[in-house]
């Protein structure tokens, strides 16, 4: 296997636990718009932590309100910061794959030069 096609392996991988980051700001968006949803159902005038509703009762509706609240922040949060990571990871595979790929273009131009000194 030549570097580059190593590189450009590592350049798809890279694009698709991107993707895979992207999904994870979806499930969190999603559980976090279902927590939000659930406590403000469950109770008429919940209390507020920034932008978090929460209202703690006997019952466990608030409490899975309030864990779907936290987890869709913490999946939101990581899927960021993967998406972050993995484009950044991506742009550097890239970049030395055109450095890469420049190089064996240059040698390739170095041989057609020879070969036109050698015919003449």
């Amino acid at each position: 296997m030549s570097l580059r096609d190593y590189l450009h392996e590592k350049a798809e991988e890279s694009r698709h636990n991107e993707t895979i980051g992207y999904l994870i700001i979806v499930i969190g968006s999603i559980f976090f718009v279902g927590g939000t949803i659930e406590t403000v159902v469950v109770s008429e005038n919940p209390k507020w932590f920034l932008f978090i509703p929460y209202e703690i009762t006997e019952g466990i509706s608030s409490l899975v309100g309030l864990a779907f609240n936290l987890v869709g922040l913490v999946l939101l949060a990581l899927g960021i910061a993967l998406c972050i990571h993995y484009a950044l990871e991506r742009s550097w595979y890239m970049a030395e794959l055109h450095k890469a790929q420049s190089h064996e273009i240059e040698k390739m131009k170095e041989r057609k030069r020879k070969k036109k000194i050698k015919v003449k």
